[in-house]
């Protein structure tokens, strides 16, 4: 589960979760220091030549035109899914809004076909040194701001360095061991990296957005803003409403609308990303059509709310298509800072009293399967004992880290099915205990003496049926557990500043496992405020694996590292798992088409979608 930030996924309403498949095992190719390349690849050659036509997955003669309209349902960095008020999504003030990525270029794009790859956007090419310590980026002299100035190699490095020292902390976690970011001329950005670099952060780099120096040389990066940011990409702001709506205009002269990575994309002449704070009413909203597309999360209203005139006319089309790509993590995230959730023994106990199997059949109506391991669905999943090679890494660490994690990886209990699971149950109050609890009457007290009480927070009440079975079995146990739901903005500060018990968290997967894991796993990170380790993980034996992720030569290394992390967290009792589908269900008014095939690595939708007039005049939507 790589959370490297890639470049921007322009209309891929439901995340890119990416997993690492069958990849070849090539050793990395090697460039001279004066070879230039027209892409980058983590393992292996690149598998699409310099004169690549397009990539293989989309539509090359795809019509122009339409409106998508979408609700944003993964964000990253500063965005909020309830709200937004402010343009700047790259920094930690304010709750950002979704689609800003569309107007800004990076240097390289990604291939959905191709994990661990990247071909010229901004850059034309780029030159490695052989100890991968400098890359020379060489830009096309095409690329335009969308006031018709160049952007050149200097707007590059102040792209770097301003994310470097006022980015989102994500950015600046990142980013930290690039050395420096310069420009040599107009066409030529250099990036240095320590020798201590992972193995991916010049795709790290390669993926980040260029702003415009000029344009931020009179504002503060750091701050909240609704005015529209000068950028160089497909779409710019158009019409929005704070906290309502937002629209982006495709730009018709975009400067780089024929480059290989980008004919067959960017179809649509505006994109509208719709806010609501209830999901039944944003439901709603897609029924009567102010939402197009959609791609659903909730079982319930898959098995029952897709019963309406427009589906039954032929309006909406609803679709299963079977998930490929990887599934993220997703589970009731511990707050570990936190000294009653210190101990891993209280974790799992207070684990034990989530009933799957009956959540599973009463509320989910039998869809989803539970949730083991933080790499579900790929080949970095821990399965059986460790193999010779996972041993080496691990052995350094014996005595260090509990005895599971040189065994089976840790498996969630099934229970009985009956929703409060009485041998579970005790099984969970003499952990509690063991671990120094007490039970006085009906309430339990933690080894200070303090009654114990946790609070779930959360800024939706979508979870509520499924958190609140969980709550009244805590409570049998004497826990009195609650929820507090508050609205977007209080909820992101309160994630910012580490000031919660527990909530629910879904991250989203990456091709290929990489070091930038440490924003979410890393010690670093968990003392970092505003990071996205939220729980407060800090091990140095995690840390460890994520280095050897990083330093991995090989895909097949990269993976036994991984499967190392797995058992680690998976020992580490750091979350409750929830669950994972291996569908995606997609619903859509009938007004768009698609090519023929889809990405290896994703399904596409809505990314390579495509307005077709003579559906929308049927359905009346023209």
């Amino acid at each position: 589960m790589a959370m490297r930030i890639t470049r921007r996924r322009l209309l891929e309403a439901a995340g890119a979760a990416t997993v690492a498949g069958a990849l070849p095992q090539l050793p990395q190719a090697a460039l001279a220091q004066d070879a230039e390349s027209h892409g980058l690849s983590t393992f292996g050659e690149l598998a699409l030549p310099p004169d690549f036509p397009h990539f293989a997955y989309v539509n090359p003669k795809a019509p122009k035109g339409g409106l998508l309209t979408v609700q944003i349902k993964r964000g990253g960095g500063n965005q909020s899914f309830d709200t937004f008020n402010t343009l700047n999504t790259y920094v930690l003030q304010g709750d950002g809004a979704a689609g800003m990525d569309a107007c800004f270029d990076s240097l390289m794009a990604g291939s959905g076909d191709e994990p661990g790859s990247a071909y010229g956007l901004l850059a034309r090419s780029v030159a490695v040194s052989a100890d991968k310590l400098t890359y020379r980026f060489r830009l096309r002299p095409e690329a335009k701001f969308h006031d018709g100035s160049r952007v050149t190699a200097r707007d590059v490095a102040f792209s770097m360095n301003i994310l470097k020292a006022k980015g989102h902390p994500s950015y600046r976690l990142l980013l930290n061991e690039l050395v420096t970011a310069e420009a040599e001329g107009d066409d030529i950005f250099v990036a240095k990296f320590s020798p201590k670099r992972g193995r991916d952060l010049h795709l790290v780099v390669a993926g980040l957005p260029v702003f415009s120096e000029k344009y931020w040389s009179t504002r503060d990066f750091g701050a909240s803003t609704l005015e529209p940011p000068l950028g160089s990409g497909a779409y710019k702001v158009g019409r929005l409403e704070q906290g309502r709506f937002i629209e982006f205009e495709r730009v018709p002269d975009y400067w780089a609308k024929d480059l290989p990575v980008n004919i067959g994309t960017n179809n649509f002449d505006r994109v509208r990303w719709e806010y609501f704070r209830d999901r039944q009413v944003a439901f709603e909203a897609f029924k009567g059509g102010a939402i197009t597309f959609q791609e659903e999360f909730t079982s319930r209203i898959w098995a029952t709310g897709y019963d309406f005139p427009a589906v039954h006319e032929g309006k909406v089309k609803k679709e299963t298509l079977p998930k490929t790509e990887p599934v993220g993590s997703q589970g009731w995230v511990y707050n570990t800072r936190r000294e009653k959730f210190a101990d891993p023994r209280i974790r799992e106990a207070l684990g034990l009293a989530f009933d799957f199997e009956w959540t599973r059949k009463n509320i989910m109506f039998g869809s989803f399967e539970r949730m083991t391991s933080y790499f579900e669905n790929s080949d970095s999943k821990a399965v059986g004992k460790p193999s010779p090679e996972e041993l080496k890494l691990l052995e350094p660490w014996r005595g260090k880290v509990p005895d599971e994690v040189f065994g089976e990886p840790f498996l969630p209990p099934v229970s009985d099915g009956s929703g409060s699971d009485r041998n579970l149950l005790r099984k969970a109050d003499e952990m509690l205990r063991a671990a120094g609890c007490k039970r006085d009457g009906n309430v339990m007290k933690l080894p200070n003496g303090q009654p114990f009480e946790i609070e779930f927070l959360d800024s939706n009440p979508a979870l509520q049926p499924h958190t609140q079975p969980f709550q009244a079995n805590l409570k049998r146990l004497g826990i009195n557990a609650t929820s507090r739901l508050v609205d977007a903005a209080q909820y992101q500060r309160r994630l910012d500043e580490f000031d919660f018990d527990i909530i629910s968290r879904a991250l989203s997967g990456g091709a290929i496992p990489s070091d930038t894991m440490r924003i979410v796993y890393g010690s670093e990170a968990a003392k970092t405020k505003g990071s996205r380790n939220v729980g407060g993980i800090s091990h140095p034996a995690i840390d460890a694996m994520i280095e050897a992720i990083g330093q991995a030569k090989t895909y097949a290394e990269c993976i036994v590292a991984a499967k190392c992390l797995d058992r680690l967290l998976r020992a580490g009792r750091y979350w409750i798992p929830m669950w994972w589908n291996d569908e995606e269900w997609l619903a859509y008014w009938d007004m768009y088409d698609r090519p023929a095939t889809k990405p290896k690595y994703s399904s596409g939708a809505p990314g390579i979608w495509w307005y077709d007039a003579e559906k929308a005049k049927r359905i009346g939507k023209a």
